[in-house]
C-alpha cells in the first residue's frame, strides 16, 4: 500500500478527535475494512467535517426516486468532468458493489453517453453534468426532457444537489491534494465466487 501523504494539511490523531468524529471513522472502518482517506482529510476541521457528512448523508442514504446506484452514477460522471481522482476511483468502487457490475464505473467515468445503461440513466447525467459544468445554462426544457423520462420534481432536485454537492467535495479534494486508498482500486472489480455445492 502506498506511503505517499494523503493530504497537503496536517491529518489528525483519531484519539484527539471530537468523540462524534472518532465515533464516526471507527465505525467506517469496521464497515469497510479501512478508513476512507477523506475522512481524515477532512477531520482537519471538525465542524465542516459534520456539516459535509451530514449533507453527503442527507443525499445520498434517504429515500429517493433514485436508486442507491444511480446516485453513485451522478458521483461518478460529474466527479469525471470535474477530474477529481479521488471521487471517480472511490465511487466507482461504491457504484460496481451497488450495481453488481463491475465494467459500469469504468464506462461511466470515460464517456458515460457510450456506457451500458438505459436512456432514462443517460438523460439523469446529462442534466447532473450540466449542472455540474454549466448550472447556469439550466432550463425548464431540461425539466421537461427529465419528467419525460419518468422523474419527479423532487428526483431532479436530487439529481442536482448530488451533482453540485459533489461539486464541492471535487473541488475540496483536489484543494487538499486527498489521495485516494488503494483499496478503493480493486473493489467490485470481480464478482465474488458463489461457494461450490457440497
Amino acid at each position: 500500500m502506498s506511503d505517499k501523504p494523503i493530504s497537503r494539511f496536517p491529518i489528525p490523531d483519531i484519539n484527539a478527535l471530537p468523540e462524534d468524529i472518532k465515533a464516526t471513522i471507527l465505525g467506517v472502518q469496521e464497515k469497510s475494512g479501512f478508513i476512507p482517506n477523506i475522512f481524515l482529510v477532512l477531520a482537519h476541521r471538525p465542524d465542516e467535517f459534520r456539516a459535509f457528512f451530514a449533507y453527503h448523508d442527507a443525499l445520498m442514504e434517504k429515500e429517493s426516486g433514485l436508486t442507491k446506484g444511480e446516485r453513485e452514477m451522478i458521483v461518478v460522471a460529474t466527479s469525471s468532468a470535474n477530474q477529481c481522482i479521488y471521487c471517480v476511483v472511490a465511487h466507482g468502487a461504491i457504484l460496481r458493489i451497488r450495481e453488481k457490475n463491475p465494467l459500469i464505473a469504468d464506462q461511466i467515468a470515460a464517456n458515460y453517453r457510450k456506457a451500458d445503461i438505459s436512456p432514462r440513466q443517460k438523460a439523469m447525467l446529462d442534466f447532473a453534468v450540466k449542472v455540474s459544468q454549466c448550472g447556469h445554462a439550466v432550463s425548464d426544457a431540461d425539466y421537461e426532457l427529465l419528467r419525460s423520462h419518468g422523474f419527479s420534481d423532487e428526483d431532479i432536485w436530487d439529481i442536482g444537489a448530488i451533482s453540485a454537492f459533489f461539486g464541492l467535495s471535487n473541488r475540496m479534494v483536489n484543494l487538499t491534494n486527498a489521495r485516494t486508498n488503494d483499496e478503493f482500486y480493486l473493489l467490485g472489480r470481480v464478482p465474488k465466487q458463489d461457494k461450490p455445492a457440497t
